[in-house]
């Protein structure tokens, strides 16, 4: 019987076919398949297997004449820049053999040379050979050039993240109007529910016609045959184009195997993304700790306490630092599973509980206490490790992820965190009550300039609220709309005007707020600059409101208040699954069936004139949840609990572009050029 377990093993499978061609290689790799990579047993799986080193993939790297053999690993086209850098690296070595393996299938090559037919073989991979050749100086020098699809990062057993895909993200308002900008003014769409790829801009079908061919590969390994389901714009997009993928169709005759996939835009609830009323211990570490250079979910973790190096601006850089990845341990994989998917209270207990049983094991002269766990005990029991080499090989797994959390609850960080929440539950009980615009104003008491306290919230935060109300703009009470329309473009004014003057006060511009201007520091940004950036992010914030206005039935993600109980946020999520897992099976029709193909047309045809039973996504003991933008940890426990009340027989394995910290958001939103992505060219 298929499992999850088949599914996350998948990616070790994949790198295994690289891993078979690095003996005695120097390996250079980008970005994104470090990261999968990472996920996947990291570099010292390249050196078990015979690598002689590892470099980054770039113009600026090159090998000496001792080192005749390159393996490059890329998630690009062989094409424009990445090309560019392939020739600067091979020209300044002396390689005379050399293994390329890319992550976008022969198939998507040919569509980005504008190559309609089917052709044998693969003839852009073998023209790229020869080119290798060339470059390496000898034709008769050996080059290899295959499609590996290194793009999924098993993050645990619940969840496979894609990080070559973790800027691709639903599109908004502003994304149709530029659509339609480049249309004739008959053929211009009405709403983002009307596009379809064809229409997108050639950078963006690209990244579509990856991610669809991605997931075919792993289907067909698994011998999967799947329905494919669809709720938002872009999911339409990405099921359309996995349901009509030339090899599927043929799959999806012999695949043994049945497997649902819902695929869900994350603009149908932003509320959940950059709430903070997820009471998870990984969502606070991902939020407060540093990311790891060129990485979108891991962390960078201070392993100072684990040495006996004293605290001064030099140990930084002398000491690599930790990480949240533990795949060699399974002891801090289980742990590591746990925090990601309990209550943060049950994390950190896990966290102390696996530290006490780690320091008896090694006859450590441990002081057991009870009660509240403090990021001062936890940092005690780790100390307690560098005494011993051995124990602290043993165990750096867990004592990374111990390290993690004590970092995380001793940051000064964390008071915003709950000023964030305390600030969602007053709006959110005022959205029932009053009209957007009054909820709205109460923002701007929040924006006076001045120096403000670790508890106050500064632009980051004050843009994540701005996003949270906005998302939900339409559960406000309605009010007469000429007037409610006027003193909101009022208001707006004087929001921006606050936020603007706020961010150019900074002393110091956070990574957002560099993104959001332009500007590497305070010096560099003016005033213009700053309003033309708010400016920009109010035209997309209006648009965040109608996300769900096509949907018939989950409309909303807001239970008013009803006198007895105070309103509540209610997750799209989980609105999704209580319909599928429904023991009355209904028929849900924002959950569009996708699998399209003649059978389903005869179906729909019939159905008209006699009862024919449609695919339902609980038809099937698997269930795939693509959450297109991003997934949250508090969303990957919302969706164990619900699984194992309602479905317990049912597995269900979510997949994602990314895990999301609150701050992911706004830099999705406002920061990302969600038309055209980069695929390397």
């Amino acid at each position: 019987m298929l499992t999850a377990e088949n599914f996350t093993h998948f990616p070790l499978q994949m790198w295994d076919k690289v891993l078979s061609k690095v003996k005695k290689a120097v390996v250079f790799m980008d970005d994104r398949c470090a990261e999968s990579l990472h996920w996947c047993g990291g570099a010292a799986a390249l050196f078990e297997a015979g690598a002689r080193n590892l470099k980054q993939f770039s113009s600026f790297e090159a090998c000496g004449e001792n080192e005749p053999k390159a393996v490059f690993v890329v998630s690009t086209l062989l094409k424009g820049r990445t090309i560019d850098i392939m020739k600067d690296i091979i020209s300044l070595s002396h390689f005379k053999y050399c293994v390329v393996f890319t992550s976008v299938a022969h198939s998507v090559h040919l569509l980005a040379n504008s190559v309609t037919a089917e052709l044998e073989g693969s003839p852009v991979f073998e023209q790229f050979e020869e080119k290798l050749c060339e470059w390496m100086g000898d034709m008769n020098y050996t080059a290899e050039v295959l499609h590996v699809p290194v793009v999924f990062a098993p993050v645990s057993q619940q969840l496979l993240l894609t990080p070559a895909f973790a800027h691709l993200f639903p599109l908004l308002s502003p994304d149709l109007e530029s659509i339609n900008a480049k249309r004739p003014e008959k053929k211009r769409f009405g709403s983002l529910v009307d596009v379809d790829t064809h229409s997108l801009p050639p950078e963006l079908q690209i990244e579509v016609k990856s991610l669809a061919s991605a997931l075919n590969c792993m289907f067909e390994a698994t011998g999967t045959r799947e329905e494919s389901f669809a709720v938002g714009p872009m999911s339409r997009i990405i099921a359309g184009e996995l349901a009509n993928h030339p090899q599927a169709k043929n799959r999806r005759k012999t695949a043994p195997h049945k497997a649902s996939v819902i695929f869900v835009d994350r603009t149908m609830d932003l509320t959940g993304a950059v709430g903070h009323h997820g009471d998870n211990l990984v969502e606070k570490i991902l939020t407060v700790l540093k990311p790891l250079p060129c990485h979108v979910t891991d962390v960078q973790v201070d392993m100072l306490e684990l040495t006996s190096l004293q605290r001064c601006p030099d140990a930084q850089t002398t000491l690599a630092p930790g990480c949240l990845a533990q795949t060699p341990s399974s002891t801090a994989r289980s742990l590591w599973e746990t925090m990601l998917t309990s209550k943060q209270k049950e994390g950190v207990m896990e966290v102390r509980r696996q530290l006490v049983e780690a320091a008896s094991k090694e006859n450590l002269p441990i002081k057991m206490s009870m009660g509240r766990v403090t990021p001062e005990q936890l940092c005690s029991y780790v100390q307690l490790f560098r005494s011993s080499w051995g124990a602290l090989e043993s165990h750096c797994g867990v004592l990374q992820l111990a390290l993690a959390t004590a970092q995380t609850l001793r940051h000064t960080g964390l008071p915003r965190w709950d000023a964030c929440l305390a600030f969602e539950r007053l709006l959110l009980q005022a959205l029932g009550d009053s009209d957007f615009p009054a909820v709205l104003s109460q923002l701007l008491p929040l924006m006076k300039p001045g120096s403000r306290s670790q508890e106050e919230c500064g632009p980051d935060e004050l843009i994540l609220l701005l996003v949270y109300l906005y998302s939900l703009a339409e559960e406000t009470r309605p009010a007469d709309q000429d007037e409610e329309d006027e003193e909101l473009q009022r208001l707006e004014g004087e929001l921006i005007g606050a936020l603007t003057l706020l961010i150019t006060q900074e002393t110091e511009l956070s990574p957002l707020l560099q993104k959001l201007t332009g500007c590497a520091s305070p010096e560099e940004l003016t005033m213009e600059r700053a309003h033309t950036a708010v400016e920009g992010m109010f035209e997309t914030l209006r648009g965040l409101s109608h996300a769900r206005e096509h949907l018939k039935q989950l409309r909303s993600v807001y239970t008013a208040s009803d006198g007895v109980h105070q309103a509540t946020y209610r997750p799209f999520l989980r609105q999704i699954l209580e319909e599928v897992f429904h023991p009355d099976r209904p028929e849900c029709p924002d959950i569009e069936h996708m699998s399209g193909g003649l059978t389903d047309l005869l179906k729909t045809g019939f159905s008209m004139f006699m009862k024919v039973s449609r695919p339902h996504p609980s038809d099937n003991p698997l269930l795939f949840l693509f959450l297109v933008g991003g997934v949250t940890p508090s969303e990957l426990r919302l969706i164990k609990e619900i699984v194992s009340n309602q479905k317990p027989g049912t597995q269900v394995l979510v997949l994602s572009t990314r895990l999301l910290r609150p701050s992911d958001i706004p830099e999705l939103l406002f920061t990302t050029q969600r038309l055209m992505p980069d695929i390397g060219v």
